[in-house]
């Protein structure tokens, strides 16, 4: 019996706590060092990766890792195999057993296990911002016919996007099985299995290929202006790789880090929005990014977002579709959409949070009907996707506000075949994407983080204050009594209710004297840059105001509340605010 992929997930994610837990990186950077220092010759500049080996080996860390991570199982008979986020010396597939706690999967079982590993090179600047280099698909498995379960491999990384055909550098892998196998397969047999295994590959890419230009073609004989219609059955990955738009979508659970729909709407929202970039003029660049690839660089496009979103909202439960189509201007754009039980329709936007219900405007009533105004952005529709459905929109027009969302209405939406799409997308499938890696818990400390911005803040403030000549006092309990603000701005962002404001207005009029005016200025920004948001808060002419402010017995404030998602994503509230007496 198979390990559910939701579980999968969340077993890994109970790995990766454990090992931050263990503080396993930390360990391994002071043996590093420690190595280093005392072990390496003067003369000698390079420390081998058998060393290091070997030095964890001598330490124990290996052998206390795999204790730590023993599972232990009472009432369970069958295997269950389960796959790990990254190559870090634990095996691919474990089977677990009651008998004996915990067991290596046998060489042929492992075999069979055709999920590769994702790597994904990132580049972090010196202001925090990341930039993703590379994107590889590693196949494991030629570890399994070497010798002593140790082989060495050297892969050419390639760029992403427009630069997906210039190679960035060499990697030189290592791999070694642990623990060892009980025995290995020949060479021949793990080249054959992967032979087969990409013919097979390739046949089912040519039927659903073949499939989807057959479904096309029905579908613009239901109305020539189909052709203009976003219907989008394919998207090229960071690689430049064309995959069904249905593989970029899995439920995902994301365990204990997320609790309700709307908080994991909130989690994506905060993950930055960057455009894939173009060279030169035109249109917009055709960039769909793995999970992976976008988790690890923490920003991405809508269509990004979206697929995230989706995800989430499937392994909460709800019957969740990306939506393609356009906004304003006719610029395209995705969204994600919920169906209730009821019949309700809900747009979310995954770029800010919001949700909106969707009431369609009969276009056969009369001109002086009154009918409400959506408040949606959204102009057209093309096509509605998820994991397991496609559907193509072929009412007379696909403007959203017209467009009825009844799924099962083969004449206002037509399907895929749910078979076609699950033999290249379903998990398991040599065609589609790996498992989706865990959520990880964030490595930000909320605490120390929001007074390291509130300093540099103060700094950036007196400043600005000093170069126009102006004294600068702070007062503590007022920026203080700002708290309650942000955690309200926060509260209402992620559920949509207001609360504690009645609180906040009460304490700042008994903070402020009579003959007094206070004046504040709240702001959001999803990076930790002080400097970077401090100039834009200057481009505020509200916030300039109370920044720059002149008058008698002014005292400035400033709090700054840093929200943490998982994935270090995270929301940072600033607000600035002044006090002084009016001079009239």
């Amino acid at each position: 019996m198979s390990l559910p992929p939701e579980k999968a997930s969340e077993l890994k994610q109970l790995i990766h706590q454990q090992l931050s837990k263990m503080d396993v990186h930390g360990r391994i950077r002071e043996i590093l060092a420690e190595t280093i220092r005392e072990e390496l010759a003067p003369d000698q500049q390079h420390l081998s990766t058998e060393d290091l080996i070997k030095a964890l080996r001598r330490r124990g860390i290996i052998d206390d890792v795999m204790k730590e991570l023993n599972f232990v199982t009472e009432n369970v008979d069958q295997e269950l195999p389960s796959s790990p986020k990254q190559p870090v010396g634990f095996d691919k597939q474990s089977t677990l057993k009651k008998s004996d706690g915990t067991r290596m999967a046998d060489s042929t079982t492992m075999l069979s296990i055709s999920d590769p590993i994702h790597m994904v090179l990132i580049k972090t600047d010196i202001f925090g911002e990341t930039t993703l280099v590379a994107s590889y698909f590693l196949e494991w498995r030629s570890v399994l016919g070497s010798e002593n379960g140790v082989t060495n491999l050297t892969v050419e990384l390639m760029g992403v996007g427009t630069e997906s055909k210039v190679s960035v550098g060499i990697l030189n892998i290592k791999l070694e099985m642990y623990p060892p196998l009980n025995q290995t397969l020949s060479q021949e047999v793990v080249n054959t299995q992967l032979a087969l295994e990409r013919q097979k590959t390739a046949e089912k890419e040519r039927l659903f290929l073949v499939y989807a230009k057959q479904w096309w073609r029905e579908y613009l004989q239901i109305r020539p202006s189909h052709n203009s219609r976003l219907v989008k059955i394919f998207a090229q990955d960071e690689n430049g790789v064309n995959r069904p738009v249905c593989s970029y979508i899995k439920p995902l659970r994301a365990g204990r880090l997320l609790d309700t729909p709307r908080q994991a709407a909130r989690f994506v929202n905060v993950l930055g929005y960057e455009r894939a970039p173009i060279i030169g003029g035109g249109g917009k660049q055709e960039q769909w990014c793995t999970l992976l690839a976008f988790l690890c660089r923490n920003k991405g496009d809508c269509e990004d977002h979206a697929n995230l979103l989706c995800s989430l909202l499937l392994g909460y439960g709800l019957e969740a579709f990306v939506c393609v189509g356009t906004k304003a201007k006719a610029v395209p754009h995705a969204w994600v959409m919920t169906c209730g039980t009821d019949g309700t329709i809900t747009f979310w936007e995954s770029l800010t949070g919001h949700r909106y219900i969707h009431k369609p405007i009969n276009p056969d009533e009369p001109p002086l009907a009154e009918q409400a105004k959506p408040l949606y952005p959204y102009r057209t529709i093309g096509c509605v996707f998820n994991h397991q459905m496609f559907l193509g929109n072929c009412q007379p027009s696909d403007a959203v506000e017209t467009c009825i969302f009844d799924l099962n209405d083969e004449s206002k939406w037509k399907p895929m075949s749910e078979e076609a799409i699950k033999s290249v997308c379903a998990p398991g499938a040599t065609t589609s994407l790996p498992p989706f890696p865990p959520l990880c818990a964030s490595t930000i400390d909320a605490s120390v983080t929001s007074n390291e911005i509130e300093m540099q803040l103060r700094l950036l403030v007196s400043e600005h204050r000093k170069d126009l000549g102006l004294t600068t006092v702070w007062e503590d309990q007022l920026s203080y009594l700002l708290s309650p603000a942000l955690a309200s701005y926060e509260f209402e962002r992620t559920t949509s209710i207001s609360a504690g404001n009645e609180e906040f207005q009460d304490a700042i009029r008994r903070a402020v004297p009579d003959g007094h005016t206070f004046k504040g200025f709240p702001i959001h920004f999803v990076y930790r840059n002080a400097r970077r948001a401090f100039a834009t808060c200057l481009r505020s002419p509200f916030c300039e105001e109370i920044i720059c402010c002149r008058g008698d017995q002014v005292r400035l404030a400033v709090r700054v509340r840093v929200f943490t998602y998982p994935e270090s994503a995270c929301a940072v509230w600033i607000m600035f605010a002044c006090k002084y007496r009016s001079v009239l």
